[in-house]
């Protein structure tokens, strides 16, 4: 009869993509039983909505089942339980959130926050989708809905619109209308409190949060009121809107908000007759965008008619579902993953950078402040370094230095330059350079 210590040693060769180990490594594996000849286990995923669940079912299957003394295999592909820490009456049966937020408006937030909803929801999922934008709510015009009827109950609790496939939404459109919101600051973190607390949203796997653009009054409330598990930045390939890129990651990091990673739409187009990628805001900004802010590309949306309309309009997208993959895949992560934050301290010569693994940079002050990314610094169209080394002074040095996540650092120099975010992948990039940074 097969023991458990053979199961164990054929499914190590099965490999998650994301984290590089296998899944026995992982602690995927679990509850194996043995009946004879049929041999039955949980493989243990890191949330419900993984879109690589199939292919490790049936991985599993396949290893074991070929073991000598097995002719039945049973995998049950399970996630762990989420801890509902929310603590708001109209949230507490809501297991994630997930932020889509942008540094300044019309890069497309609202459209790439509706397809993700809608994308969860047609695959079977418990899905909401809040739009708390008072200023332009954008939920009603998305879902061609413009009466939705939006119940209140006896306890003062507003029910959201659902639609054909489950997917529940409420909007600041459903209750204003189409009138023009005209409030000041303590009215809109009113308001937003109202709707975040007093929403009864039920069961939900994922609440999506489409968040208006900027880092105001409503960014603030939401993050300070409910426990969000990540946020997914949108921008686009003008240098407009990549250079607000840098205050929304900052943003969440102060709040202590996961980033799950940067979203570029209306990427390019393809022609109706070479079928070429035209990259209409200059070449690709993925590897740029990866560089400059150490975040992780999550997709690259083209700009299309389906894209462009209502929702309904894209059902079936094949770039819609890559992103939602991209974006699930990179939330279970979160989950998993430990922060690997790096303990700073600040020599007068050098900024020292020090992981629990033993990786530790000592690098010279002016050596990196000359190495900054931003588009202060480097031209956001050639990629050509536009800071003068004789601009900066020989004595500049770092008066404060903050991990962001597990990807960067900001720093805040002397000469008052502050934009810059160093992604660990760029340190590890100017160790080849003779300048004087070393890895210890």
């Amino acid at each position: 009869m097969v023991t458990e210590q053979q199961i164990l040693k054929a499914l190590s060769v099965i490999i998650d993509p994301d984290f590089k180990k296998d899944i026995v490594t992982l602690g995927f594996v679990k509850n194996i039983k043995i009946n004879k000849d049929l041999v039955s286990f949980d493989v243990e995923l890191t949330t419900p909505a993984c879109p690589i669940k199939a292919e490790f079912q049936k991985a599993a299957e396949e290893a074991v089942i070929a073991l000598e003394g097995v002719s039945q295999v049973a995998v049950n592909m399970t996630s762990p339980p989420e801890k509902k820490v929310q603590t708001a009456n109209g949230l507490k049966g809501v297991k994630s959130i997930i932020a889509v937020a942008s540094g300044k408006g019309g890069v497309g937030k609202s459209t790439v926050s509706a397809h993700l909803a809608n994308e969860l929801a047609n695959r079977g999922f418990k899905v909401g989708l809040l739009d708390t934008d008072l200023f332009g709510p954008s939920v009603p015009t998305l879902f061609n809905i413009h009466q939705p009827g939006v119940h209140q109950s006896e306890d003062n609790m507003l029910h959201p619109h659902q639609m054909e496939n489950g997917l529940k939404l409420m909007s600041f459109g459903f209750l204003m209308g189409s009138g023009p919101a005209i409030m000041r600051g303590p009215m809109v973190a009113g308001y937003m409190q109202q709707v975040l607390t007093q929403t009864y949203w039920g069961e939900l796997d994922y609440l999506v949060l489409d968040l208006p653009p900027g880092t105001g009054d409503i960014q603030l409330t939401i993050t300070q009121t409910v426990q969000i598990s990540g946020a997914v930045i949108v921008t686009t390939r003008q240098s407009l809107s990549i250079a607000d890129v840098t205050k929304g990651i900052e943003m969440f990091e102060k709040v202590n908000v996961p980033m799950l990673g940067i979203v570029e739409n209306m990427s390019y187009f393809i022609c109706d007759n070479c079928d070429k990628k035209h990259f209409i805001f200059g070449d690709s900004g993925k590897t740029k965008l990866e560089d400059q802010y150490g975040l992780k590309t999550l997709a690259e949306l083209p700009l299309k008619s389906s894209m462009t309309g209502k929702v309904s309009d894209a059902q079936g997208d094949s770039d819609i579902k890559n992103m939602v993959d991209q974006v699930i895949r990179s939330l279970g992560m979160q989950g998993t993953d430990k922060l690997e934050r790096p303990t700073v301290s600040i020599t007068p010569k050098t900024i020292n950078l020090n992981w629990a693994n033993g990786k530790s940079y000592a690098i010279p002050h002016r050596d990196l402040r000359l190495a900054c990314p931003c588009a202060a610094c480097v031209d956001e169209y050639t990629g050509e370094k536009i800071l003068k080394p004789e601009s900066v002074p020989v004595d500049v040095h770092a008066e404060s230095v903050t991990p962001l996540g597990n990807y960067a650092v900001v720093v805040k120099w002397s000469d008052g330059h502050s934009s810059g975010i160093y992604p660990y992948k760029l340190i590890d990039k100017l160790t080849s350079w003779d300048s004087g940074i070393k890895p210890i």
